[in-house]
């Protein structure tokens, strides 16, 4: 690989594991405040704003910004034509939220919800600015500057979240929140970037994006709309308990793959775009990220399954205690899930956009099916189907990605498989402690500890590929940093 290229890509790698760090750990803190203020009743209904929130974003934070990043030739023209019609699609979804509330409230016998909706979705605006600015830092892998702006935004909105948590705010400390970090977010950027949106409008330059953006698009926005049906079905069938509890057991696992899997493919996506034309790279790239999410992440994931009972009580008393099963099947679910990201950002930073839609046709049915047969059953069922669904997904997106650059499904399962049987080892020696009558800090210091050594040792004694690259890449800017002192 070229040592430009890698020196970038490590130097990303580091700015941005800290910023989603820094910024999932204070959302979490907040997270942990609200839990302990609310009933699980009261915290379902943040889940449930959320899922039309969060399919709201997608038309402005997905395929068109995706597009800018894919684009090596992308000029500020190109930025400030994006910018434009991303701010008119969000004032268009904007308009449809806010005259949809009264039937979501209506749907949800919750009335309460209208105003919550309204308010809310006034951020959908603001996130298509903030979209922009990200693609030009993704773009030009400026991580370092992006660090900076969610240090100050996080920090200071986390603060906000948490005082109004505790003076009783509920459900708007987290609104709070959210305006805060992004609007802080946005005005940092706007001094530590080159890119200003100018009075610029290209038609060709929006033709080209569509072409590419809007295929992204509709892909990103039925896997937004599939992943947050669960939780609509969940919450209309049975009850907002039952949302909260599945809710906060898929939170844990997605706060691990939201920062290190999101933090890997941000980096990952602009890079293998820059080489998209030499195939040997980007399958040797390709590889070598798979390797090192797969060591990352399956250790955490199978570790969080095993420490998920001390960890849930500790962090948000016993009232949560019917969400420890649910993070056990979903932290596996995760694993599995993320055996695919790779594929899927691989194909995109290539530029077959197509290949992704294509595949959402083939995936999504088969979702809906497993997402009937487990509602039909129990809310604990649904997240069975999750796990069987993601194992599904996972094989169709490694078969397309064997058939773009040539990585066969075969290789990839290969280079999945020492994580895998190093974190099934670490796991038959730390789980059994969840049944001992001990102090739960006790157990989970013991359990955490124990996880880390063995794995460590497992590693070394195997000669770990992925346990020695990572090891010299760290030496190997420590030494450097030696060297400038």
């Amino acid at each position: 690989m070229n040592g430009g290229l890698k020196n970038k890509i490590f130097s990303g790698l580091l700015w941005k594991f800290g910023e989603r760090i820094l910024a999932q750990g204070v959302s979490f803190a907040v997270s942990v405040v609200l839990s302990r203020l609310l009933l699980p009743n009261d915290y379902g209904t943040v889940a449930i704003v959320l899922i039309f929130i969060n399919i709201a974003n997608v038309f402005v934070t997905s395929g068109f910004s995706t597009a800018l990043v894919q684009n090596k030739e992308a000029n500020d023209v190109d930025f400030s034509t994006n910018f434009f019609c991303s701010l008119g699609m969000s004032i268009i979804v904007y308009g449809i939220m806010f005259i949809i509330s009264p039937f979501i409230a209506d749907f949800y016998e919750m009335p309460e919800l209208v105003l919550i909706i309204r308010v809310f979705s006034l951020r959908i605006p603001l996130s298509a600015f903030s979209a922009i600015q990200h693609a030009y830092v993704e773009r030009h892998m400026l991580f370092k500057r992006y660090f900076f702006s969610t240090l100050f935004g996080t920090l200071v909105s986390g603060v906000v979240g948490i005082y109004l948590a505790y003076k009783g705010a509920g459900v708007w400390a987290l609104i709070a929140q959210y305006f805060t970090n992004t609007i802080i977010d946005i005005l940092v950027l706007l001094f530590t970037i080159d890119w200003k949106p100018q009075l610029v409008f290209s038609v060709e330059s929006a033709k080209k994006m569509v072409g590419y953006g809007s295929k992204i698009l509709l892909a990103d926005l039925s896997g937004t709309f599939f992943d947050q049906l669960r939780g609509l079905i969940i919450g209309k069938i049975y009850t907002s308990s039952d949302l909260a509890y599945y809710n906060k057991g898929n939170q844990l696992p997605n706060l691990i793959t939201t920062n290190v899997s999101a933090s890997i493919m941000t980096v990952l996506f602009p890079a293998i775009s820059n080489i998209s034309d030499d195939n040997e790279r980007v399958k040797e790239l390709t590889r070598k990220a798979t390797k090192t999410m797969a060591y990352i992440i399956m250790p955490m994931l199978f570790g969080l399954a095993c420490v998920s009972k001390p960890l849930i009580i500790l962090l948000f008393t016993e009232k949560w205690t019917q969400t420890i099963p649910y993070i056990q099947i979903l932290s596996i679910a995760c694993a599995v899930g993320m055996i695919g990201s790779v594929s899927l950002q691989t194909v995109k930073a290539v530029g077959r956009s197509d290949i992704i839609l294509k595949i959402e046709f083939i995936k999504k049915p088969v979702y809906l099916f497993l997402l009937i047969i487990g509602a039909m059953i129990s809310p604990f069922a649904v997240s069975v189907t999750m796990l069987i669904y993601n194992l599904f997904s996972s094989m169709v997106n490694s078969f397309q990605l064997s058939k773009v650059i040539g990585y066969s499904v075969k290789q990839q399962l290969y280079d999945l498989s020492s994580a895998f049987v190093l974190c099934f080892v670490m796991c038959i020696f730390i789980y059994p402690f969840s049944f001992l009558n001990i102090n739960y800090w006790l157990m989970i210091l013991v359990q955490v500890v124990l996880g880390i050594i063995i794995y460590g040792l497992l590693s070394k004694m195997t000669n770990n590929e992925s346990y020695d690259a990572i090891k010299n890449m760290i030496e190997e800017k420590l030494n450097a940093n030696k060297k400038i002192i």
